[in-house]
């Protein structure tokens, strides 16, 4: 039995879906889900018919703080930003894979990767810690390593590395995100700051249909079935 909470009905009455016609020429959108913190972040754009890229300026993103109640809302969500009945609009989908909460983060992952299977979608799986160093990189030099961190209450700390490429206030992965018994040295690839793993749910999702649009624009189109959560199971030191 679903459990209603007052932030989502609040959300819901706010900001109903969109209705059919109103989402560009085409009628294509992109959907970005981010489940990865106990916000649930959601975003919806239609697709520009001739150059399939998301139109930014018609985006819509929300943020939901459903914490334990994720399971519970998060379908309720979807369906009030989209209802089920304009689900085959769907061309593209994105999700975030983690690091993060274990359950938001795997039924994130889960709703994406059904989706993207019976609607015959592609699927796009970006990790939250570079979605973190993407959103603040334009505060950096290019070049700079970032470090994205998070710590775990008598687990460890989880550690990513990213690189600003120059120019293009874009980042790169220089090491993936993993689960240290104790915090990496500071200097380690040469980072120049540290940056706590804090996820802000609609600004992500945002980010996250640019970069499956960016991904798409360069010929790429990925299949579901390697999308996958990502969350430590155990410390592990390692040079």
């Amino acid at each position: 039995m679903a459990v209603s909470t007052p932030a989502l009905d609040r959300s819901m009455a706010a900001e109903p879906g969109p209705a059919p016609g109103q989402q560009g020429e085409s009628g294509a959108l992109a959907l970005a889900l981010h489940t990865s913190s106990p916000v649930l972040g959601l975003a919806l754009a239609p697709l520009n018919p001739t150059a399939c890229q998301p139109a930014g300026c018609t985006a819509q993103s929300r943020a939901v703080p459903l914490g334990r109640s994720l399971a519970n809302g998060l379908h309720r969500a979807l369906l009030a930003l989209l209802p089920a009945n304009q689900w085959p609009r769907l061309k593209r989908l994105a999700v975030a894979t983690g690091p993060g909460g274990f359950t938001g983060t795997r039924l994130g992952v889960v709703t994406a990767r059904t989706l993207a299977q019976q609607l015959d979608l592609p699927l796009h799986g970006i990790g939250s810690f570079l979605l973190v160093a993407r959103r603040q990189a334009r505060s950096y030099p290019g070049g700079s390593v970032l470090r994205v961190e998070q710590t775990l209450t008598r687990r460890g700390v989880i550690s990513g590395f990213y690189r600003v490429i120059p120019g293009k206030c874009r980042v790169e992965e220089v090491e993936p995100p993993r689960l240290h018994s104790e915090a990496p040295a500071a200097t380690r690839h040469g980072a120049v700051a540290c940056l706590d793993a804090a996820v802000d749910a609609a600004a992500d999702s945002l980010q996250l249909l640019e970069l499956a649009a960016l991904a798409e624009a360069a010929g790429e189109c990925p299949d579901w079935r390697p999308v996958l959560p990502l969350y430590p199971s155990a410390p592990v030191d390692r040079p």
